[in-house]
């Protein structure tokens, strides 16, 4: 009861906030759409940028965290597309999008705040590590099959333009590789513009949080609800349990065991209904999968919290 109390309960609680502001107490839908846009676009790439100056290179990127975590991802990727187009019959670039939800976690609204709460802000290397290759690699694999399955035979002379337009016009994007750029480079930034950037980067989160809740009032979980509760499956369910099955089996030390798991056994994140959006498919699933398995979420993160050590 402790680790729901102190861990994982106040996160919710920002996220209830947000969400009871725009449903009853009047705070404005577009309020809650432009916070989540300063947090999405200006706070959290900052945070990021930060992190990736900080970030112990040779101790985050290990093939230990990064396999079972990734391993996890593609597996349950897989598993979302062939499972909407077989069992579901859905058409592929719908099957695309509920396999992009299913593998896409929430590591930043949800894992960041609940692994710092659980274990303190020490044990987030391996967190920002997972996060660096997160959006690249996951939504590089999206787009790619995306267009894949959109082009149906016709050239692909367009695609590596597209790919590279979705990828790096991503402001989270950004924000990592330009934190790698002076991490490697070992660029020395003025400590005034480094106090600025700390203070933007302390209101990414909260702010996300409860932006969040704001933005989960418009989606209802009607229709597909079938379909929904198969990413929750795969999103809470089969990433986490391989991720921390292939960890255990690859010696992975307890700080990068407790930050790939956690990280994995969150709910699929916004930037999964974004992605929907882009493409106008499966935005309703999308849409339900983000709201049931938020909610899920509070218990699921509890059962990992008490078996990690």
């Amino acid at each position: 009861m402790s680790a729901l109390t102190f861990v994982i309960l106040p996160v919710f609680l920002v996220i209830g906030l947000g969400y009871l502001a725009v449903w009853k107490l009047r705070f404005p839908a577009e309020g809650a759409d432009m916070l989540m846009s300063f947090a999405q676009s200006y706070a959290i790439p900052v945070l990021l940028f930060m992190a990736m100056t900080r970030l112990d290179l040779a101790l985050g990127f290990q093939l230990a965290l990064l396999v079972p975590f990734y391993a996890g991802a593609f597996t349950g990727f897989l598993a979302g597309v062939f499972g909407a187009r077989f069992l579901f019959r859905r058409d592929w670039e719908d099957a695309v999008v509920i396999g992009f939800c299913a593998a896409f976690s929430n590591s930043l609204l949800l894992g960041l705040p609940i692994t710092e709460r659980a274990y303190g802000a020490d044990a987030l290397t391996g967190n920002y590590a997972i996060i660096a290759l997160h959006a690249p690699s996951l939504l590089t694999i999206g787009i790619v099959v995306m267009e894949l399955v959109r082009a149906r035979g016709a050239p692909l002379a367009a695609l590596p333009k597209r790919v590279a337009k979705g990828v790096f016009s991503n402001g989270l994007i950004i924000g990592i590789l330009s934190g790698l750029v002076v991490n490697i480079t070992g660029l020395s930034l003025p400590q005034v513009l480094i106090d600025g950037a700390d203070l933007v980067a302390r209101a990414g989160l909260p702010a996300a949080l409860f932006a969040l809740g704001g933005v989960l009032v418009r989606y209802k979980p009607e229709g597909d609800l079938r379909i929904a509760l198969f990413i929750c499956a795969l999103s809470l369910g089969l990433h986490p349990l391989i991720t921390f099955t292939l960890g255990n089996a690859f010696g992975l030390g307890q700080d990068g065991l407790r930050s790939a798991t956690i990280t994995a056994a969150m709910a699929p994140g916004i930037n999964t209904y974004i992605f929907a959006h882009m493409y106008s498919r499966a935005k309703r699933v999308a849409a339900s999968a983000v709201l049931l398995a938020t909610g899920l979420t509070m218990l699921t993160a509890l059962g990992w919290l008490t078996l990690l050590p």
